[in-house]
């Protein structure tokens, strides 16, 4: 297993655990919860314990590595992002594919909400939810 060095280590050492996960987020093109992960890793006999799993994600959101989508449902998903500039996520609620899209209009926007309440922009979030192509023609 090879981590492309535009991953930045996790801590003092990068362990074969993190690899593993690392390895497994790059592989889906869509958000996934920490269980579904586990799930992977045990299928592809990764001795990778659910907790780790977790505290890896944790550290890889903190650092930028990957992008988590909070559900209304209180479940964070992970996603290793192609794009290592500011984007948002067109998500399909049927299948889960997702597409990183730009942020257009929603950037001016938010500079416009934070000066009128004399805040200073820190950052924002933006999804967009959807049904694919592909899951619309299943259901027709």
């Amino acid at each position: 297993m090879t981590v492309q060095s535009n991953i930045p280590k996790l801590g003092a050492r990068n362990t074969k655990q993190r690899t593993a996960v690392v390895e497994v987020l790059r592989e889906m093109d869509k958000f996934a919860s920490a269980k579904d992960i586990h799930q992977e890793l045990q299928a592809r006999e990764a001795k990778v314990g659910l907790t780790t799993v977790y505290r890896t994600l944790q550290s890889l959101s903190e650092i930028d590595a990957v992008d988590a989508l909070h559900m209304p449902t209180g479940e964070t998903l992970y996603r290793h992002c192609e794009s290592s500039h500011h984007h948002h996520h067109l998500v399909c609620t049927k299948c889960g594919r997702t597409e990183e899209i730009d942020g257009g209009p929603i950037e001016a926007w938010a500079k416009e909400m934070a000066s009128k309440f004399d805040f200073e922009l820190t950052g924002h979030d933006a999804e967009v939810f959807g049904i694919c192509a592909q899951c619309r023609a299943k259901a027709a």
